[in-house]
């Protein structure tokens, strides 16, 4: 999966053919056209309420791709000495789906990048890093 450039009607149409999902029930739950529905699925880009309401309907977090988007292409923060208070939850930890670890060990795998360079452009902890692979080198050495 490409977490880079992010087209969110593709992926909405793709998981709406995977899951078989009849147009008249999307229809009726967006109360909208055919034709509003299809244009959703060219969209690249949809507003938060209505990828909340795609997000229910195929019960899906397509937020998520756009976490994942954060965690490997956002600048890093520069170190703070104060601490700032913020209305915004702080989330201390950032997550990894299973997508994300997936995609980080292929391109490992295929040679597509070292560990040091998966460390430095994406800031993924070397042992954290170590860890997955520990990990998910034992499974697959399950399924082979």
């Amino acid at each position: 999966m490409n977490y880079k450039d992010l087209h969110i009607g593709s992926y909405i149409k793709n998981k709406v053919v995977e899951d078989q999902v009849e147009l008249d029930r999307i229809m009726t739950y967006f109360k909208l056209k055919e034709e509003e529905i299809i244009e959703m699925y060219n969209e690249s880009e949809l507003s938060t309420g209505i990828l909340l309401k795609w997000s229910k309907l195929l019960e899906y977090d397509f937020f998520r791709l756009y976490s994942q988007h954060l965690i490997l292409y956002s600048p890093q923060k520069g170190e703070r000495t104060e601490r700032t208070s913020s209305v915004l939850p702080n989330f201390r930890k950032k997550i990894y789906t299973k997508e994300l670890i997936d995609f980080v060990l292929d391109l490992i795998r295929t040679g597509e990048k070292t560990m040091q360079e998966i460390i430095t452009d994406y800031r993924i902890p070397k042992t954290t890093l170590y860890k997955w692979i520990d990990k998910y080198a034992i499974e697959n050495g399950k399924q082979d």
